[in-house]
């Protein structure tokens, strides 16, 4: 399969965009996971044949809009994934999180119709195997407690992207206590 590659910059490293013939979003990595993007486009469409390019212009513009602040900007992207049929659905509803909104997996996996509460472990691993950073967004997916827990491109990433859509108050840095000394002491 004949596919494109392009690097990105963004305000978190720079980015490798996979697209194909008809500039559709296959992958979007970070370009320190380069080996995930490789191994997931190997497991997912077998042998690649990848040609760097520059990015598609609509796609880098939308990306660019939604690090500036238009955070709804990435909604007119278009994706194909290939995976497993449980794996689509959960990108899909992914995809359906509003910005600045947050769910946990115990939801998303109700939402997809799992009334066991194991599946949200199910739904955790075909979250963490989504190919397309941010435009898919499983950043927004946290555990039932508030906890970010994994992301595949890093939880500093993640912490980001959230603080960045409103999702959650940024942690501002505390004072190192200082101990005043005391006379005598």
């Amino acid at each position: 399969m004949k596919m494109f590659l392009s690097q990105l910059d963004s305000p978190l490293g720079a980015m490798l965009l996979v697209t194909d013939a008809r500039r559709v979003v296959r992958a979007l990595d970070f370009a320190d996971h380069k080996s995930r993007l490789y191994r997931g486009l190997r497991e997912h469409y077998g042998e690649v044949e990848l040609t760097e390019i520059p990015a598609p212009a609509e796609i880098a513009d939308a990306l660019a809009r939604y690090f500036h602040g238009e955070l709804e900007a990435l909604k007119v992207l278009r994706t194909a994934t290939s995976g497993s049929e449980l794996q689509r659905r959960v990108w899909a509803a992914l995809r359906r999180i509003p910005v600045g909104t947050t769910t946990t997996y115990g939801k998303l996996a109700k939402t997809l119709g799992f009334d066991d509460p194991r599946a949200a472990v199910e739904i955790g691993a075909a979250n963490g195997a989504n190919p397309i950073a941010i435009v898919v967004p499983c950043h927004r997916v946290i555990a039932s407690n508030g906890d970010l827990k994994g992301y595949a491109w890093g939880l500093h990433r993640k912490r980001w992207l959230l603080e960045h859509e409103n999702a959650m108050v940024a942690k501002k840095m505390q004072p190192e206590t200082q101990t005043a000394m005391l006379p005598g002491f």
